[in-house]
């Protein structure tokens, strides 16, 4: 039961005061929520501010530097309203002190609006930001603006919170204001010396500074108040995270002993032999897997590795043992591909392996969920499906999730309830540094495969500017005469009117007019089977074009493509490209990646843009990529699984993850039910960061 201290903050944001229907589902948007029911008030104590409006810069007009916020306090000289014949033209009114005269300019404003906020020869006070054109200072739609007379009760030092069309920065200074008079004094999770050696305040201190910021001190992420606040979000996760893991590690594993005769005829029958790195895996693996401790190893390999054997080696030493192993991957076209691949590899062992994905139906379904029952389904392979109650399994020993962060710590959980207490074996395709391994995945085992499989060539990568895509066009229209396959990455499925992001229909219909040779398209809004069959007829050489979103960064796999052209690369994260790019290459053929990025670019976009066209060691381009972007973009998007921290940030704040992990283990060591006075604590805590999934293993126990 969450505490009842707790209550005044998972209030529904419907129960505020000065808050409509309409503006709770604005609110309900930026914050990330379903809808306004869902979203509660403590949602809006971690939306935290990005910068300091500070009024109290007042140079006097000429002294105003250009760009900076000012406040000025000035007499009214006139109005210049826009002539009748252009209504779009702005509308001034100037105003002058000691120093100079300014105009300040509003586009559109409401009829008299202007005549009663800013009357002739009152004197007022205005605030906002100065631009400085043709040696005259202008402010446009100032953000504050009062008669001198009430300037005292304008605030001199204002947050800037990120927004969303519809809601105006005051309603959501004021809504936030709301939430922090319902703060309680909340108990102390921290450690009493931790606390004084970091010179943390309470937390209830720490929202009300980070809400209420003084000076720019204050919105720094090195400022006392965002430190504790982000040691909190650590030691939340970390707390849930060894929860989990120590759940997982309470029911004994079933020992895998196999005498390795399956993966010797696996690899008897490839035409290549496994790499150093693939190898040291397999054998971390099965020594894990020999202990009756569960296994949780994740294994971490660039595009191209060869995690894919590694899996099977591990999965084919189950089999040997009597046991099935499953291998989810997150989408269907991935689950058909690692069939189709891992089957092929399978069968020179008499390996039998089964398909399941949402799109199994009727009696083929029945048919699977029979073998998969009486264990003649050796290796199951499927998307989300292969954990829906309906599956029984046999004896299910090992589980493979492909593609980690696609899955939440929930579903991992889910999976591995469905054995007595299968091994676990996460294999990601973007090389995680460590601060994020540990961060997404508390203290699991990593095995990291370093090198490419023999006979990969490596991809030569070019920067091109977009004013020079007429010439990539040609180069492709002569390439595909001669056989060669393409991809052609667009950021969009669709044009909208503020984006001038060319969208991937649009790129479609103008390169089927240029090259006049079949393409074929892919983008996520398109039916699972109409995607499928774009995949396939690319694959099969049908179309030998294929015009894509990132939708196929993941895993799909067609040897003898050779050409890969990025749209507005500078849009796209360092270990994205690395993905899209790792889709080439695949064959016998030399490569090319061609990054398309519309100019000028920024001093980040062209140390991103440099790093990838210098190096393809994907942990090298991982680790710059987190310093130059931050977490929650290097693991994609934001999706369930990532890390994706309200407040911390590990570019930051890694120093504190490295004390919250260390923190976390000796607190459940001297307290693994979290009875103490301070587990008591800590239980509010992972309340507060809404992990009650973690508060219920403790009563699982």
């Amino acid at each position: 039961m969450r505490p009842s201290l707790l209550d005044p903050l998972f209030a529904s944001i419907t129960k505020l005061p000065d808050l409509g229907p309409k503006r709770a589902e604005l609110l309900a948007t930026l914050l990330g929520r379903e809808d306004a029911e869902e979203t509660r008030v403590v949602d809006l104590l971690f939306h935290a501010p990005t910068r300091l409006i500070d009024r109290r810069n007042q140079p006097g007009i000429a002294r105003a530097p250009q760009g900076a916020i000012v406040t000025v306090t000035g007499r009214v000289d006139r109005h210049q309203p826009p002539p009748r014949e252009n209504r779009a033209a702005p509308y001034r009114v100037f105003l002058h002190d000691e120093t100079g005269e300014l105009a300040l300019t509003f586009f559109r404003p409401k009829a008299n609006w202007l005549d009663k906020a800013l009357p002739v020869d009152e004197i007022v006070t205005v605030s906002g930001k100065i631009d400085w054109f043709n040696g005259r200072p202008s402010m446009v739609h100032p953000d504050f603006m009062v008669k001198a007379s009430e300037a005292a009760a304008m605030p001199l030092t204002e947050p800037v919170y990120p927004l969303t069309a519809g809601l105006t920065p005051k309603v959501l200074r004021k809504v936030i204001g709301h939430a922090l008079e319902r703060i309680p004094d909340f108990p102390e999770w921290i450690d009493a010396s931790l606390l004084s050696k970091q010179g943390f305040g309470s937390a209830k201190s720490a929202f009300e500074r980070l809400h209420e910021p003084r000076d720019e001190a204050d919105i720094d992420p090195q400022s006392p108040a965002r430190r504790r606040l982000a040691y909190d979000e650590f030691l939340a996760g970390q707390v849930s995270l060894a929860l989990v893991r120590q759940r997982l590690r309470k029911v004994a594993g079933h020992p895998v002993r196999s005498s390795g005769v399956l993966s010797e005829k696996i690899l008897a029958a490839l035409p290549f032999s496994p790499t150093n790195s693939q190898k040291l895996a397999v054998s971390e693996i099965l020594q894990d897997m020999a202990s009756d401790m569960r296994m949780l190893r994740l294994v971490q390999g660039d595009v191209g590795a060869g995690k894919t054997l590694v899996a099977l080696l591990a999965m084919a030493a189950v089999v040997e043992s009597g046991g099935q192993a499953v291998l989810m991957a997150p989408t269907e076209i991935l689950a058909r591909q690692h069939h189709a691949t891992l089957s092929k590899m399978a069968e020179a062992a008499g390996i039998s392996v089964e398909v399941l994905t949402g799109r199994t139906k009727g009696k083929e379904r029945e048919a699977v969920l029979e073998r998969i029952a009486s264990g003649a389904a050796q290796i199951v392979i499927g998307t989300h499906a292969l954990f829906q109650d309906t599956v029984i399994y046999h004896n299910l020993m090992l589980a493979v999730v492909d593609e980690q962060h696609r899955f939440g710590v929930h579903q991992r959980l889910r999976l591995t309830s469905k054995g007595v207490s299968p091994h676990m074996l996460v294999m990601t395709a973007t090389p995680i540094p460590r601060t994020l391994v540990l961060a997404a995945f508390g203290d699991m085992d990593v095995s990291k495969l370093t090198e490419k499989p023999a006979g990969r060539k490596p991809i030569q990568t070019v920067t091109v500017p977009s004013e020079r895509i007429g010439e990539i066009v040609a180069r492709l229209k002569t390439a595909i005469a001669e056989g060669k396959k393409a991809y052609w990455i667009c950021p969009l499925v669709e044009e909208t009117e503020e984006s001038e992001l060319t969208s991937v229909e649009e790129r479609f219909d103008t390169l089927a007019r240029s090259l006049n040779a079949p393409i074929g398209l892919v983008h996520g809004r398109m039916k699972g089977d109409e995607k499928d069959a774009a995949m396939l007829a690319f694959k099969t050489g049908e179309t030998r074009l294929l015009v894509a979103t990132t939708v196929v960064e993941v895993g799909v796999d067609v040897p003898d493509a050779t050409i890969m052209v990025i749209e507005h690369a500078e849009r796209f994260g360092l270990a994205q490209l690395h993905q899209l790019r790792g889709r080439v290459g695949r064959g016998a053929e030399a490569s090319s990646c061609i990054l398309l990025y519309k100019g000028p670019l920024s001093q980040n976009g062209k140390a991103r843009l440099s790093i990838l066209r210098d190096s393809e060691d994907g942990f090298l381009i991982a680790e710059e990529d987190l310093k130059l972007r931050g977490e929650g973009e290097l693991l994609g998007t934001r999706q369930s699984g990532t890390p994706g921290f309200k407040i911390a940030s590990l570019e930051a704040h890694a120093d504190l993850l490295e004390i919250a992990r260390k923190d976390a283990a000796y607190l459940l060591e001297r307290d693994p039910d979290l009875t103490s006075e301070r587990g008591e604590a800590v239980r509010t805590l992972l309340y507060l960061h809404r992990r009650d999934e973690a508060v219920r293993f403790l009563r699982a126990g």
